[in-house]
């Protein structure tokens, strides 16, 4: 299961409870646990730079306001740093809010359309790129898995369609919409989607999701759980990188 969707599970207001059966190896029956929701800041942006500082790595976690301004920053600073390329890793990002994906997918795409957004009863608004928000036209590799959703969706469907950069990875969860919640007579809730997000080329994100250009599946499991499993998908972007002209 990817992370996204235990997040969609397991989310609710902070000081509610959640109660999931938990399996344990070895163990038939499955442990019920109930834990109290809180809310926990978020990890700092990751930050790493590859071959001798040209390739700089950026793990946003969350596409936030305050996290797409620190990777905005850090774009400005490239050319300081001895950066020249740039891999930005989604995976697993799925939280934040799509505005932020279209401002960051903004700072690489000088022109051209991001995103499209409409529904039956929902007005059509077309998201395109604003010179004066671009920042960079560096090489750019795109990381992407099943727990990509949302926000970060939108980047590398804009990225993709735009032929800004190479996607890899697998194909994304597909979640990329606007929703409402209709509060029912029993107490439970019914959630709707009211409009959705497309692609530049017109592919409905939460319908077909995103498919990168460049297909990597996740390392396979190794049979000594103290060997960390590779990561073919980071491999395969920075062979993708190191060969795009700086």
């Amino acid at each position: 299961m990817s992370l996204v969707m235990i997040r969609l599970l397991l989310e609710g207001k902070p000081g509610t409870s959640v109660t999931f059966s938990l399996v344990r190896p070895r163990k038939a029956e499955p442990d019920k646990i109930t834990l109290t929701r809180a809310a926990s800041p978020a990890p700092p942006l990751g930050l790493t730079e590859y071959e001798s500082n040209s390739i700089l790595y950026l793990k946003p976690v969350i596409l936030n306001k305050e996290r797409v301004n620190e990777i905005a920053t850090r774009l400005k600073e490239m050319k300081k740093n001895g950066n020249k390329k740039i891999l930005l890793d989604l995976r697993d990002v799925a939280e934040g809010d799509e505005e932020q994906g279209v401002r960051l997918a903004n700072l690489f795409l000088e022109a051209g359309t991001i995103a499209t957004l409409s529904g039956q009863k929902y007005p059509y608004e077309a998201f395109n790129a604003d010179t004066s928000k671009f920042i960079t036209g560096a090489p750019l590799v795109v990381l992407v898995n099943h727990g990509t959703s949302g926000p970060g969706e939108i980047v590398a469907a804009a990225v993709l369609d735009n032929k800004r950069a190479d996607v890899v990875g697998d194909r994304t969860f597909g979640e990329g919409s606007v929703q409402k919640t209709m509060e029912l007579p029993d107490g439970a809730a019914l959630i709707l989607s009211v409009a959705k997000y497309s692609s530049p080329l017109g592919k409905k994100i939460q319908d077909e999701a995103v498919t990168p250009n460049i297909v990597v599946a996740t390392g396979q499991d190794t049979d000594d759980q103290k060997t960390p499993k590779p990561d073919d998908q980071l491999t395969k972007a920075l062979d993708v990188l190191k060969q795009k002209s700086a």
